[in-house]
């Protein structure tokens, strides 16, 4: 598999400094984010009201929320939820992910965990939709696969099939250039995710 676009999904955090002065951000403190196409791939700045110049927003900039990071806690074994698959596809680096993390981060969105914060064309031609992590400030990028609804049923029994620890054969997963949808029973979860189908045209 080609990796000449993977740099353009990936997640970034919040800086604790502003990148123009270096200054630590305080607790609850508002500032601006950024973000711009650096040595072929996006990259994320953090900058503090003083230093923010409104006349050099980026590719795509919003307001967000500093906040310090919790202290770590101590590992524990827990049942893979939404936002920790997301996180485990997103670091695998798999194109034949991209349509289980697009109806992830839907998911999460609808939770009100993640907030899109803006929609660009990719290098390739491809919509990336940046979203960020309400309590970590984290930036998710994520391209959108552009499912057609006869696809939508497949990836998201894959999803389900994911969070309730199925792992898939090699033949279940179905690259989305030769996807073609499958005779079989929707998930409870369908009508929690029609208006995802907004996207899909």
């Amino acid at each position: 598999m080609g990796r000449e676009n993977i740099e353009t999904w990936r997640v970034q955090k919040c800086a604790k400094n502003c990148s123009k002065c270096a200054r630590d951000f305080e607790d609850k403190e508002r500032l601006f984010s950024k973000l711009i196409f650096d040595e072929g791939q996006y990259v994320r700045q953090d900058i503090c009201k003083a230093c923010w110049d409104k006349k050099d927003p980026g590719l795509s900039s919003w307001t967000t929320t500093f906040i310090v990071p919790p202290p770590p806690e101590e590992e524990a074994v827990k049942k893979e939820n939404a936002e920790s698959l997301l996180r485990r596809l997103m670091a695998k680096e798999n194109e034949e992910d991209l349509a289980a993390i697009f109806i992830l981060t839907v998911m999460l969105e609808r939770k009100k965990i993640l907030v899109e914060r803006d929609v660009r064309k990719g290098e390739d031609g491809r919509r990336l939709r940046i979203y960020e992590h309400k309590k970590t400030n984290e930036s998710f990028m994520v391209i959108d696969p552009e499912l057609k609804l006869d696809e939508l049923e497949s990836v998201q029994e894959q999803v389900v099939g994911l969070l309730s620890g199925q792992i898939p054969d090699d033949d279940e997963v179905i690259p989305l250039k030769n996807r073609r949808a499958r005779p079989s029973r929707r998930p409870k979860l369908w009508k929690r995710w029609r208006y995802s189908t907004r996207w899909c045209a």
